[in-house]
């Protein structure tokens, strides 16, 4: 009588699930730099406009859209 019949499959299983979390583990943290990598570029943008960004539309001659919805 085996007391463990499933040794071979259960330690695949164990290593394909293991995998599975650093995997998924991976994925997030790439997930959250690439969200405050984001985060943090617009921040730097934001804080280093020019006087030019502030104007930039103003002379435009291009149709206005206000809208009315006519």
């Amino acid at each position: 009588m085996k007391i463990m019949p499933c040794l071979k499959s259960c330690r695949e299983s164990r290593i394909a699930l293991r995998l599975l979390g650093w995997a998924s583990v991976t994925v997030g943290v790439a997930a959250v730099g690439l969200y405050v990598g984001r985060e943090l570029r617009i921040r730097y943008k934001f804080n280093h406009r020019t006087p030019a960004d502030l104007f930039a539309h103003a002379g435009d001659e291009g149709p206005a859209e206000y809208g009315v919805g006519i």
